[in-house]
């Protein structure tokens, strides 16, 4: 993956003196999604636009609300896909002179979208069901079925795609969500016609898809929080705060640590600022490397920028714990 779209990295805090500008970065680093998410995000968007085209004209042909309503719900899917793989491209790209952290924040803009328009979803499922409820509608069970079964075969195929890269990246955890959760619905619709076939029963429909709706909900509100914090800046959910203050403080001559900020520049790096408190200073270049490299290693966090204050007399401006 060459080095053109990286160069960012050599304007770390630990690069403002020594002219050098080795670090190495281990062997964990990577830039945004795992290299196959781009097929991966391309093969899941084809499919299920398809699977929407081919669920909705079922789900008029044959009288089935629940089908609409999964197509409906696969194009919530399709939508947040789009986002979510535009995100990944945007987070890759330099950055320019104005936008100094390039557009990794899309990704987590992208994921927050993602999670609101899953509710929007829901709702809609909601409403359905309760109409349902009141005029229950003749379903053909059979095709309803098969069209249904189409659909957990195609969401399955893209959920277990995703699996790979959704602990790293919050939006290809988005993905895999919506594509598990859709995969679910389409069972249940399986399910619900083939009760329904069998006993003629109207309701197990509705019922069944305000129980998915509350799956839904679930899934998508710790993906709702996540986004939400990241995007007001908050420390990425991996990372305690308060350990790293404590690693930093235990640094060779560091006697305090303040302003520590830490939060993420996109949903794959994390960046970190502070100031550290360290009155005799030798080796202030070894000093700020060896200290960015245990960032990077032990904590992930690979955009370090340390401010060192030598003087404890002149205290720092920005050392109460109150101020920002």
């Amino acid at each position: 993956m060459g080095h053109d779209h990286h160069g960012h990295h050599h304007a770390h805090g630990h690069d403002h003196h020594h002219g050098h500008g080795g670090h190495h970065h281990g062997p964990g680093h990577h830039h945004g999604p795992p290299p196959d998410a781009g097929r991966a995000f391309a093969v899941a968007v084809a499919l299920n636009t398809a699977l929407v085209l081919g669920q909705a004209i079922a789900g008029l042909w044959f009288g089935s609300l629940a089908l609409l309503a999964d197509a409906g719900h696969n194009l919530s899917d399709v939508l947040s896909l789009v986002m979510a793989w535009t995100a990944a491209v945007l987070a890759k790209r330099a950055p320019t002179s104005r936008r100094t952290y390039g557009l990794g924040k899309a990704s987590i803009l992208a994921s927050l979208a993602n999670a609101v328009l899953l509710l929007v979803a829901v709702g809609v499922i909601v409403s359905e069901a309760v109409r349902r409820f009141n005029e229950p509608a003749e379903v053909a069970t059979t095709p309803v079925m098969i069209v249904a079964g189409l659909g957990v075969l195609i969401n399955t195929g893209t959920a277990l795609m995703f699996m790979r890269g959704r602990h790293d990246d919050l939006n290809i955890r988005g993905a895999f969500l919506h594509m598990a959760a859709d995969a679910g619905v389409s069972l249940a619709v399986v399910v619900g016609a083939g009760v329904m076939a069998l006993t003629g029963a109207a309701w197990i429909d509705p019922a069944l898809s305000l129980l998915i709706a509350a799956v839904i909900v679930i899934g998508t509100w710790g993906l709702l929080r996540e986004s939400v914090d990241l995007a007001l800046d908050a420390a990425p959910k991996g990372i305690d705060v308060e350990k790293v203050r404590q690693w930093l403080v235990t640094q060779p001559g560091v006697t305090d640590v303040h302003d520590l900020h830490i939060w993420a520049m996109s949903t794959t790096e994390t960046a970190l600022t502070a100031h550290i408190t360290r009155p005799v200073g030798g080796d202030p270049d070894g000093f700020l490397h060896a200290a960015c490299e245990g960032l990077a290693h032990r904590f992930g966090i690979r955009h370090a920028t340390l401010q060192v204050e030598t003087g404890e007399a002149e205290a720092c401006r920005l050392a109460p714990a109150d101020v920002v």
